[in-house]
């Protein structure tokens, strides 16, 4: 059974894809069948820019514990760099 649990967010970045680079201004965060994960249901991860062509797009399916420890690892992340002063609020995408 689907689940429709999906969250859309707009994003300042950069990913890397069959294109080269791209910018990236969508994160798509859902729980749901994957496409190729070989799982029931997978967290789904989409980063995109719709402004640019349909190829601009990079898909990431985990299962829940890789999706929890990639948080956790995100998080720590964050967390050292704030604290050793390297991301001001003010810090913009190039």
């Amino acid at each position: 059974m689907c689940t429709m649990i999906s969250n859309t967010v707009g994003i300042r970045g950069a990913a890397k894809g069959r294109p080269g680079w791209f910018g990236v201004t969508q994160a798509t965060v859902a729980f749901d069948h994957p496409v190729n994960g070989g799982l029931e249901h997978a967290v789904l991860l989409d980063f995109s820019n719709y402004d640019l062509d349909p190829g601009a797009r990079i898909a990431v399916e985990l299962d829940l514990a890789s999706a929890r420890a990639l948080v956790e690892k995100l998080t720590a992340a964050m967390a050292a760099a704030e604290a050793g002063g390297y991301a001001p609020d003010s810090e913009t995408w190039h």
